[in-house]
């Protein structure tokens, strides 16, 4: 008999102008962390538990969560004051929380190191479940 799978939307972004939308489909199954051997993913599905094994704890997730809110807000700051230099100020914010998390708590590389574009999805995909409660932080 065939195994069913069942799908859950778990993050939806939308971007002005133009309304972009970013829809991931993630299996059920994947929605808990495991370990996984690093390799080449053919799909961001094929990436996520991999990508929550390398966050396996929970500090880890939490200087996560903490950087992508710091990201946000740097983002909200430089639009309201028009001081664009803050945009880049996210990347220290948004990396720098990361990767303490991974060298000091995790003592795994980051993801970003191989697949930052898989890795960058994740962040914001495990931060919408962190802030939603489909995973603890």
């Amino acid at each position: 008999m065939p195994r069913v799978t069942q799908y859950r939307t778990i993050l939806v972004l939308l971007m002005s102008p133009g309304k972009t939308q970013l829809i991931i489909h993630v299996p059920s199954e994947s929605l808990k962390p495991r370990r996984i051997v690093s390799r080449n993913f053919d799909s961001f599905l094929d990436f996520y538990p991999f990508y929550l094994g390398e966050h396996s704890r929970r500090m880890t997730r939490r200087l996560h969560v903490i950087g992508s809110f710091c990201v946000i807000g740097l983002i909200v700051a430089a639009i309201v004051t028009h001081v664009w230099w803050l945009l880049a100020l996210t990347l220290v914010a948004g990396y720098g929380f990361a990767w303490v998390a991974h060298f000091f708590v995790e003592k795994n590389r980051p993801a970003t190191f191989t697949h930052p574009l898989y890795s960058f999805a994740g962040d914001w995909v495990m931060f919408v479940q962190a802030l939603s409660g489909r995973i603890t932080w």
